[in-house]
């Protein structure tokens, strides 16, 4: 996923990375029409530091994480069977989830993967089961070659931070955000990561929309629970 043009707008911030996700929105001149544009100064900083924390953990250690996260999965989601559940292909250390997904089309699941069509559009979803060609799509990530387009029932976001309110800090892109909103239905959307990405906030701006649920490799957090 990318940047928003917005988001690439550099700004400088003067508090260091180490405590900016500390600092109070108030301070972040939220009351101020240039607020978005600080936000998006703000959430590059941090993107880079949850980025390269990530991709500091040894492989083992987030193949094991990976596997707690997809029993974590299937808890949130119980029964499989008949449902499209859109996933992801691992990137930049993103918990891979390929081997569960194997186990939701053994179980009588559909697994879908996002497609961008182009910048500032919502992706859409093509099915894909192991062995089924694939394409290169951006950033090089695997996109189904010839699966149907269907509309996911559960979709699962990988994520770069997290808050208590289930906001989900990305990639920056917003195409997450632009196909939640375009969809017909709202499917179970469910973010995923480590529980080293959680923030004390992501200052959610108005475009931003809460996951229903995060699962990490330690716990499942449900909007408004916890």
């Amino acid at each position: 996923m990318h940047r928003d043009d917005a988001e690439e707008t550099e700004i400088e911030c003067a508090s260091p990375p180490c405590l900016i996700s500390e600092v109070d929105p108030a301070y972040m001149g939220l009351e101020d029409p240039q607020a978005p544009q600080r936000i998006y100064a703000w959430r590059k900083i941090q993107r880079e530091s949850m980025i390269a924390a990530r991709l500091s953990l040894r492989a083992e250690v987030r193949t094991h994480h990976a596997s707690l996260i997809a029993s974590g999965l299937d808890q949130a989601i119980g029964e499989i069977e008949g449902k499209s559940i859109s996933l992801y292909w691992p990137f930049r250390g993103e918990p891979d989830l390929r081997p569960w997904m194997e186990s939701v089309t053994e179980r009588g699941g559909t697994c879908l993967l996002p497609i961008v069509i182009e910048k500032r559009q919502p992706l859409i979803f093509k099915s894909w089961k192991k062995g089924e060609p694939l394409g290169r799509g951006v950033w090089n990530i695997p996109i189904p070659e010839s699966g149907p387009e269907m509309v996911p029932d559960v979709v699962i976001a990988p994520l770069v931070g997290f808050d208590a309110g289930c906001y989900r800090l990305g990639y920056g892109g917003g195409f997450f955000d632009r196909t939640l909103a375009a969809l017909p239905n709202r499917p179970l959307v469910i973010g995923v990561g480590y529980v080293q990405q959680r923030m004390p906030t992501i200052h959610p701006l108005a475009h931003d929309i809460p996951m229903d649920i995060i699962v990490t490799e330690q716990a499942t957090v449900r909007r408004g629970i916890g």
